[in-house]
This record gives C-alpha cells, sequence and structure tokens, in this order.
C-alpha cells in the first residue's frame, strides 16, 4: 500500500506552508505500509514556541483554503513544543528544535519511504543545525 493522491496533495502544500514560514529541516514519510490509521506523517521544526504557533496556522489555514481540509484533531497548543495536526490521512508534527532532537521521529520511521517534496521544503534540512551554530557563536560572543 501507498499514500493516496490525496495524501501526497496534503503532504505537499503543509510542507510549503511550514517552509514559508521558515521552518526546519521538514520531511515526510510514507507510514501507510505500518499504520492502518493514516497514510503520512509530515515532520518540521523551529527554534522557538512563536515560530511553532505560526508554522502550524499557517499550514491549518493553506490546507483549509487551497484544500477545504480541516484537522479533526489538534494537540499541543498550549506549551507549542509539539503540536500535532491530525487530518486523519496525513498527521503534521511541528516541533520546537529541543523536542525534535530529544524524541527523534526520524529515527522511528526510517524504515519508511520518504515522500519527496517541493524545493523550498527541501531546501530546509539542515537549517536546525545551522540556527544552533549561530545561536551558540552569538552567546559565545556577548559572554566577551
Amino acid at each position: 500500500m501507498t499514500a493516496t493522491d490525496r495524501s501526497l496533495e496534503l503532504i505537499n502544500a503543509a510542507a510549503q506552508a511550514a517552509a514559508d514560514k521558515l521552518a526546519h529541516d521538514i520531511i515526510a514519510y510514507d507510514v501507510s505500509d505500518v499504520l492502518s490509521i493514516t497514510d503520512a506523517f509530515l515532520l518540521a521544526s523551529a527554534p522557538n514556541d512563536r515560530q511553532v504557533k505560526s508554522i502550524v496556522d499557517e499550514i491549518e489555514e493553506r490546507l483549509n483554503k487551497e484544500l477545504g481540509a480541516k484537522p479533526v484533531r489538534r494537540e499541543g497548543d498550549r506549551e507549542a513544543r509539539w503540536v500535532l495536526l491530525d487530518y486523519v490521512d496525513i498527521v503534521v508534527h511541528v516541533q520546537h528544535s529541543e523536542e525534535r532532537v530529544f524524541y527523534a521521529l526520524e529515527r522511528l520511521w526510517k524504515d519508511c519511504p520518504e515522500i519527496e517534496l517541493p524545493e523550498d521544503a527541501k531546501a530546509t534540512r539542515g537549517k536546525a543545525a545551522e540556527h544552533a551554530e549561530a545561536t551558540a557563536g552569538e552567546a559565545e560572543g556577548a559572554g566577551n
């Protein structure tokens, strides 16, 4: 079994929306062979809670406006450290960078096929590491 065309359409729109809001390390997996509850997962992260919320809001607005899709469940809003949007066909995880490293969802799903994403989304790979290095450099410079 592979992800449906509708699932791929939702994944691509969500990935583009996340990229437009400067999400880091956007990746999607086709989990249809191992899970019966959904076809695909989209993972994205951001360095702070405000940006996590902004990415989630943009994904939700874009999927509703462009594809008429609304999540059946939204979890994690209050803390904005890990927000989950469940669209049944797909599940979107937007995590604070620290949670992304700690929970390492990529490790859990690494055996599932990766879904091809828009170029803007692919360009976000490695952004979390770049941001962490830049932030560490700024903190070091401020300490002198």
